[in-house]
């Protein structure tokens, strides 16, 4: 009798083996082990691939068992990444949570592939244009970017629903591109077909499908995606072939609710040769612009780039570099891998002399043909006033305010006497002069951000000389 019941337990453990094997891989401690090995996997790899690709993993806790683990991708790019890269690593750290060896399969919940999938799949090659670096985590918003980054994000939260074209614009380096290519990344992680171009791409394959009689295949292309990005639209100027293919395939994509965004170096209106019709189409939803960064933003972005590319700068440093870039933020990664490989193969510590020293080039500096009127022109134009106003006799606060800097940095940078600043200026007399400048000077010792401003104009207005 005793030895019937060992033999019918033992039958019952072999035959429920597999579910027991079940509760212990994913019921120990009320824990998921999947997503245990996920936040693991986290503190390994960077928060962009994490955010991108990993969390977007959803662990089969029915299915898994002790020897296989099954998790579920939002589509196929998501499935190969991960099976390119990680499913290795992901198996062994099951085995450092377990103490046993599981295989990892990385899958679509509905393993038929449908359409959809195989125009990702096909898609690939132009999404993968887009820089998985650029995110809306680490654009940095300010007064001269905040309405295009808002518009562009709500875009990315709501495609073909608000803003649709949505069409950015400004000058190089600004920051239009990254947006673009934030939402597409967004888009992308979402599983839509995006399709992201230059408007010189987008004429290559054009001319290409043209010659080799493919234009069916490019239509297919470009019509049948969830979502088209093209940037540099001011160079579709006076080429009516690709204007008038442009404009079908705004039409179709329109019709269909697809998100269509575009950017160029000015608004609509003002680029030349450009079609009536389709400039009106670009002006259907939502036209924002982005200016030149004001002084913080130059400062945040330089914070920012530093952290992402590792690179220790002193606060002196940082704002003397600010206040040497004029608008082109694109210009502060050269500049940081300027200053580091300098910094590296002369093995000298960064400090601000040394940084003045690299950076000579940037400043351009100028003086000898500096005159009264041109510092008085910057100076306005930047507190945006008239230079009338500085020389007039007006008492109110940002007219002082204007008259009182440009006083400064004329005394500064050209060689005009205290009594001939006073007789342009309109002031009394030198006394009149030098009280001014006296009062500039206790506001930059006590000002850091006053102090920047001064830093700011006076580089400003020695480059454009």
């Amino acid at each position: 009798m005793y030895k019937l019941v060992i033999h019918v337990y033992l039958t019952f453990f072999y035959i429920n083996r597999e579910y027991y094997s079940h509760i212990q891989l994913n019921i120990g401690n009320n824990v998921n082990i999947g997503k245990e090995v996920l936040n693991l996997l986290k503190e390994e790899i960077t928060e962009v691939e994490y955010n991108r690709y990993i969390k977007h993993l959803n662990y089969d806790l029915k299915k898994s068992n002790a020897n296989l683990a099954i998790f579920y991708a939002p589509n196929a790019l998501v499935v190969n990444w991960i099976k390119n890269r990680y499913t290795e690593k992901i198996s062994h750290l099951f085995e450092i949570k377990s103490n046993a060896k599981v295989t990892v399969q990385i899958t679509l919940k509905n393993k038929v592939e449908t359409k959809k999938t195989k125009q990702i799949v096909e898609a690939k090659q132009s999404s993968s244009l887009l820089n998985t670096s650029h995110s809306f985590s680490n654009f940095m918003v300010g007064g001269s970017n905040q309405f295009a980054y808002a518009a562009v994000k709500s875009v990315s939260e709501n495609a073909g629903n608000v803003y649709n074209p949505l069409f950015i614009y400004g000058g190089v380096g600004l920051g239009k591109t990254h947006l673009m290519q934030a939402a597409g990344n967004v888009f992308q992680d979402e599983g839509k077909v995006v399709i992201y171009t230059s408007v010189e791409q987008f004429l290559n394959d054009f001319t290409r499908s043209i010659r080799n009689n493919t234009m069916e295949r490019f239509r297919e292309k470009y019509r049948k995606c969830d979502v088209l990005l093209i940037d540099d639209i001011q160079f579709l100027s006076n080429k009516e072939g690709i204007q008038e293919e442009l404009f079908h395939t705004f039409e179709a994509l329109k019709g269909d609710g697809k998100q269509i965004m575009f950017t160029a170096d000015k608004h609509p209106k003002k680029i030349a040769g450009l079609e009536a019709r389709l400039q009106s189409r670009f002006e259907w939803g939502l036209v924002a612009d982005i200016q030149p960064p004001e002084l913080e933003t130059k400062i945040a972005i330089i914070e920012k780039k530093c952290e992402i590319n590792r690179v220790s700068l002193s606060k002196d440093i940082i704002n003397y570099i600010a206040t040497v870039i004029e608008s082109n933020v694109r210009e502060i990664e050269g500049i940081l891998s300027k200053l580091h490989a300098y910094s590296q193969l002369m093995h000298i510590d960064l400090n601000l002399e040394f940084t003045k020293n690299v950076l000579k080039d940037q400043m351009n500096e100028n003086r000898e043909n500096l005159t009264i009127e041109n510092i008085t022109q910057t100076v306005a134009k930047d507190l945006n006033i008239k230079p009338s106003e500085i020389k007039s006799k007006g008492r109110s606060k940002n007219i002082v305010y204007a008259r009182r800097i440009s006083v400064y940095i004329c005394r500064e940078l050209t060689q005009n006497t205290m009594p001939q600043l006073a007789k342009y200026f309109g002031m009394k007399d030198h006394t009149a002069i030098s009280h001014t400048i006296k009062k500039i000077n206790e506001l930059i010792k006590d000002d850091e951000d006053f102090k920047l401003k001064i830093d700011e104009l006076t580089n400003k207005i020695t480059s454009a000389s």
